[in-house]
């Protein structure tokens, strides 16, 4: 049951696109990637399969989605990525359209037109793979509080010493965003920047790889002595702060879609479920408790979804969703925890089976209530917002 949103045609028809590639070319990698993760490996496409979704979503246009024109991309606003994304949440097989959003547009906003051309536009046309560097093993959910450093050189470069962890695809990436400190007199955001690091620049290692729950793996590396070019710097020096913000806003709007997607697909398997299976001679649909889940899932969800549009719609016009993102990210993300954890308790024993997509999409969403600062954070940061208003 779903209470569809007033949409431009243009992006009504991009949304049934996507809809018809998440059903008809991810559903059915879903066996796969269950049967995978059951064996103790990772819950991700093979080589060949993601070749081949990517082959096919490329033929479709559906890459570049929200990039700028002049890189090749269809510079699609945030509201129509809304739908995007919670339709690619309803899977639990994990899957973006090149490029990367939250990378994407925090390379957007800061690039030299030299770095547009390297990095950004290659990054559109999927030639090459992005990550990011900001948490650190004792700076998590306070990116402020790094200690990695920069530090001129005199042939007008930068030296890099430091640790982040908890990179994702940092074993794959082409480059990576560093965020480091580079005054530490300017106070906790304005000595911050960005630095563009290529993967075989000497001094970079992968020191740890982090298997985490739901068949994932992030990645711990070290910065020893890293040489940059004076041109590796992104944006501008000491005002790193702000353009990550970006970043980090980006990410948590897509993560609270992706966790309106996953509980939507819960939903539709707790419905049908409760539809067909007789308990005591009465039907599931008769229980007034699952009445309840149901009911409440559905007003839930789509308070959600209203909330994820008004903030795409407030981010297309340039306003300030900082506190808004972080209590979209706690709401999704835990109405979602609820909705799935109904759906595996109305599914009985068959709930806890790996066999069932169920606990992989509980995985992910758990997951994401830690990733991009944890509901605590976000908590403090729209109560901070409140109270001085």
């Amino acid at each position: 049951m779903r209470f569809d949103m007033p949409l431009a045609d243009e992006h009504r028809m991009l949304l049934d696109l996507v809809e018809r590639f998440v059903e008809d070319e991810l559903m059915p990698l879903e066996p796969a990637v269950l049967a995978r993760e059951a064996a103790g490996g990772e819950a991700k496409l093979t080589r060949e399969e993601t070749d081949r979704i990517d082959a096919r979503s490329r033929e479709l246009g559906l890459w570049g989605l929200d990039a700028p024109l002049d890189v090749g991309g269809s510079d699609l606003p945030q509201t129509a990525m809304v739908g995007v994304n919670i339709a690619l949440g309803r899977t639990a097989v994990s899957y973006v359209f090149p490029p990367d959003s939250p990378n994407l547009r925090m390379l957007d906003a800061t690039v030299t037109a030299a770095q547009r051309e390297r990095y950004l536009a290659p990054y559109v046309r999927g030639e090459t793979i992005s990550a990011i560097a900001i948490s650190e093993p004792n700076a998590g959910a306070d990116p402020a509080a790094m200690t990695t450093r920069a530090v001129r050189t005199e042939d007008g470069g930068w030296r890099i010493d430091g640790r982040k962890i908890w990179i994702s695809r940092a074993d794959t990436a082409d480059f990576a965003i560093l965020m480091a400190v580079t005054d530490r007199e300017a106070g906790r955001k304005n000595g911050i920047s960005a630095f563009l690091i290529d993967r075989d620049t000497p001094g970079v290692r992968i020191v740890g790889r982090i298997p985490m729950i739901g068949g994932t793996t992030t990645y711990e590396i070290a910065y020893e002595d890293v040489h940059l070019p004076a041109d590796a710097l992104l944006g501008t020096e000491g005002a790193g702060f702000a353009p990550m913000q970006t970043r980090l806003a980006t990410r948590r709007l897509e993560i609270a879609t992706w966790s309106i997607g996953a509980a939507e697909r819960a939903l539709a398997m707790m419905i049908a479920h409760a539809n067909e299976r007789r308990v005591f001679g009465q039907l599931l649909a008769d229980r007034q408790s699952i009445q309840w889940w149901i009911a409440d899932a559905v007003a839930q969800i789509h308070a959600a979804r209203l909330m994820a549009y008004d903030i795409a719609r407030r981010m297309d016009v340039g306003e300030d969703v900082s506190i808004l993102v972080s209590a979209i990210k706690v709401t999704a993300t835990e109405m979602a925890t609820s909705v799935i954890d109904h759906a595996m308790q109305a599914f009985g024993a068959m709930g806890m089976a790996k066999e069932m997509p169920l606990h992989l999409l509980a995985a992910h969403v758990r997951l994401m209530r830690i990733y991009d600062g944890p509901s605590e954070v976000h908590r403090w940061v729209v109560a901070k917002a409140a109270l001085r208003a």
